[in-house]
């Protein structure tokens, strides 16, 4: 074992080897401009950037023609709320969209400035467990609700949502539903049909493959999905997302995610199995430490959910365990623990000193919020790690507690 021990698989994850391999000749090589289309190195471009679309769309149960490449998902999450509800909005003179305070900041800060630009926008409060109630989403839509946006997994507390039921009651209005896909894609099974969903945002770096490379999946039909761009200049990708292609990088999507899907099978009990690990290192050696967001579900010594057993629904996503230890402080904590990479909220806010807007929407007191972890179990962990990650954990908190005023309190 070599230290430090990362577990923090929802910030960013390594690029896979295989990816890697498959992206290499990309930057040397098959050098071209895919929108070079009067010679060779064009068109092999091209045609490596169609396969990528086809196993991006593959995984997804899509088309490749409504797979549109971006940046990442922040951009996607913009180009998803921002371009529909600006061309929509204009012309239905709808202005009303609806999403919840336990979002991503690239989906918050989207509906933030859609406020500034005159539209109303509904933050739908979660449950304890970080859930949102189909039925709460049914009773916020109004005539002038042009856009629904909620994740399908949260990043903080991996709190899975009810996607397909929130999706269908989109689709008896006809509204357009959005989701951030960007924590679960490849993680838990996404089908755009069966989950009613019309926009989706993916990034590679989530499922192994490279920074700065991302898709958002755009319905072509029933409905089809038009979207007002934010990046002008050349009409690339249908005229959705101008700019030159990033080739390497959406071959390393493109495998990245073949890889996910074709793996999910084994890779997802593992991850509950080490999950469930670490977790209970933590829980069984000392005391006051609460569980963030849906219960963890009962799995069998091979880490599959237990049939007919009480809490079997996966309502979190495998690789997530958030805690709050009481009586110590979040940061001195993170400090603490050097040798385990860890992290107290998403790594997009962690220079903020406030407390986690997500713990914060579900009712987690302010003290127990900025005493809480986030750990991520991924590809290449092991159960040596997790087993070190909760004895330095158990370790750091006991030595704060003996020193905090909280905690003699």
């Amino acid at each position: 074992m070599q230290l430090p021990v990362y577990l923090d698989y929802h910030a960013t994850t390594p690029v896979d080897p295989r990816v890697l391999e498959a992206m290499t000749p990309y930057f040397t090589k098959v050098f071209g401009n895919p929108a070079s289309r009067g010679h060779v190195f064009g068109w092999e471009a091209e045609a490596a950037v169609d396969a990528a679309r086809e196993q991006v769309a593959r995984a997804m149960n899509a088309s490749p023609r409504e797979i549109v490449f971006t940046s990442g998902a922040t951009e996607s999450d913009n180009l998803a709320i921002l371009g529909v509800a600006r061309l929509f909005g204009q012309k239905q003179k709808g202005c009303h969209v609806v999403t919840a305070p336990t979002e991503h900041s690239a989906v918050l800060d989207s509906c933030r400035q859609l406020q500034r630009e005159g539209f109303e926008v509904t933050y739908l409060a979660p449950e304890k467990t970080g859930e949102i109630p189909p039925e709460l989403v049914r009773a916020a839509l109004t005539d002038k609700t042009v856009l629904v946006t909620l994740m399908l997994a949260n990043n903080e507390i991996g709190t899975i949502q009810r996607i397909a039921e929130i999706g269908a009651i989109c689709r008896e209005r006809g509204i357009f539903f959005h989701t951030d896909a960007v924590q679960g894609f490849g993680k838990i099974p996404f089908d755009v049909e069966a989950m009613n969903v019309d926009l989706a945002s993916f990034s590679a770096h989530k499922i192994y493959g490279p920074k700065g490379v991302g898709a958002l999946y755009a319905r072509s039909r029933h409905p089809r999905v038009r979207l007002e761009p934010i990046v002008f200049g050349g009409g690339h990708e249908h005229g959705m997302r101008s700019g030159t292609l990033n080739v390497p990088g959406i071959v390393g999507l493109g495998k990245a995610a073949e890889l996910a899907v074709a793996e999910m099978p084994e890779e997802a009990p593992r991850m509950r199995r080490l999950r469930k690990r670490l977790h209970d290192g933590i829980v069984s050696r000392t005391t006051d430490v609460a569980l963030n967001g849906a219960p963890l579900p009962e799995i069998g010594p091979d880490g599959a959910l237990v049939p007919g057993a009480t809490g079997t629904a996966e309502r979190r996503l495998p690789i997530n365990l958030n805690l709050s230890f009481s009586g110590v402080e979040g940061e001195a904590l993170l400090v603490s623990m050097k040798d385990v990479a860890v992290s107290s909220g998403s790594a997009c806010t962690s220079a903020s000193l406030e407390p986690s807007h997500v713990l914060t929407a579900i009712g987690v007191p302010a003290e127990l919020a900025h005493a809480s972890l986030r750990f991520g179990v991924g590809r290449w962990t092991t159960e040596e790690e997790v087993d070190f990650a909760a004895e330095t954990a158990v370790s750091a908190v006991e030595r704060l507690r003996e020193k905090s005023p909280l905690a003699r309190a």
